[in-house]
């Protein structure tokens, strides 16, 4: 989700320069009035894949609602920031703590109590693709020039000849 997010929004920035757009009119759009706009979108998605592994080796998962981007660099450079931290995790490192509890802190309160492997299926994932997805929709709104293929982005297949 994340490489194909980093495409999205090179799509998106080469659709701003094409029209001639202000910086403000993409980055400021968001699906409804009560919906964040696009850069605390990509700021969840961070959330929700590299910044939740860390947190959960800790045991507490504090939400960070800060840092976010103000410009497509920003967007980019999270995104693939997000991206080498995955890559960096070694082979079975998530399975040597699945079992292991994690605390999903709001306002200094637990709120609830997850395994790693629950949070990170049943939370974290499902976020990713909930921000992924209002990525994408925000910018088609917008008339990005956007498909499913650029939702998707690359896929694994395998040769069964």
């Amino acid at each position: 989700m994340l490489s194909s997010t980093v495409k999205i929004l090179e799509k998106a920035q080469t659709h701003e320069q094409a029209l001639g757009l202000a910086d403000n009119e993409l980055l400021s759009s968001r699906l409804a009035d009560d919906m964040w706009p696009l850069p605390n979108q990509i700021q969840s998605l961070w959330v929700h894949s590299a910044y939740a592994i860390e947190q959960v080796k800790t045991g507490i998962f504090k939400s960070n609602i800060q840092n976010i981007p103000a410009n497509w660099q920003e967007m980019q450079t999270m995104l693939e920031q997000a991206q080498s931290s995955l890559a960096a995790l070694a082979e079975g490192e998530l399975e040597t703590i699945a079992n292991n509890s994690v605390a999903f802190v709001i306002g200094g309160k637990t709120r609830f109590t997850f395994t790693v492997q629950d949070f990170l299926l049943s939370f974290s994932m499902p976020n990713v693709h909930f921000h992924t997805t209002t990525t994408y929709a925000i910018l088609r709104m917008k008339g990005v020039a956007l498909g499913k293929f650029d939702f998707l982005g690359q896929m694994s297949t395998s040769n069964l000849d």
